[in-house]
């Protein structure tokens, strides 16, 4: 018998509704929130939280075991080191879901899924972030040295004119001349017929 195991079934068979939670349970943990429908959410939910409560008591077992559901190893670190830490201090609620709007097709409610500590990235001005692309870090900048007085002018006659453009490419001998195309580019002789020449 099955009592009391009722599940969010997401009209998918075990297998693919398996790796639909666990796609989006990737995401979440990856980006912080991710806009999905309202039942993708709801599904998810609880394996994330299982997930994070797992990650708070940092042991070998519960990596292996999130290693199991994200199958990544690089982001079951960062779920141990960077995201765990941030919910020390609470012992429940690590996901919410804030409602958005309906989608336009099928009229689908449309949730906002994220974490509730969110880490805010630094944002800078565009004007740093190219001046830290440019410069790579750790370099030194060497100040310029004091620019030295102008040396005294030559006089005017030693100074040399400016050279005039050059000239236009003079023909070569033996070169052939093609006439310039007109406009059609000598369309009208494929449309001419025999007729037309007598």
């Amino acid at each position: 018998m099955r009592h009391g195991k009722a599940r969010l079934q997401l009209n998918r068979f075990t297998s693919w509704r398996k790796a639909t939670l666990k796609s989006l349970a990737r995401s979440v943990l990856i980006y912080q929130s991710i806009r999905t429908t309202k039942a993708k959410a709801r599904a998810v939910q609880p394996l994330l939280d299982k997930l994070i409560a797992m990650a708070r008591t940092d042991t070998l077992t519960g990596r292996r075991r999130a290693f199991k559901v994200l199958g990544d190893h690089k982001l079951v670190n960062k779920l141990f080191t960077d995201i765990a830490a941030r919910f020390k201090d609470r012992v429940g609620g690590y996901t919410r879901i804030l409602a958005l709007s309906s989608r336009r097709g099928d009229n689908a409610e449309i949730v906002l899924l994220e974490l509730t500590e969110i880490k805010k990235k630094q944002r800078t001005s565009k004007k740093e972030e190219k001046e830290s692309r440019q410069k790579p870090q750790g370099e030194k900048t060497i100040p310029e040295a004091p620019k030295a007085a102008p040396l005294e002018e030559p006089p005017a006659e030693e100074k040399k004119p400016k050279s005039a453009p050059p000239a236009p490419k003079e023909k070569q001998a033996g070169a052939k001349e093609y006439p310039q195309k007109k406009f059609l580019g000598g369309l009208r002789s494929i449309f001419k017929k025999e007729r037309d020449s007598l």
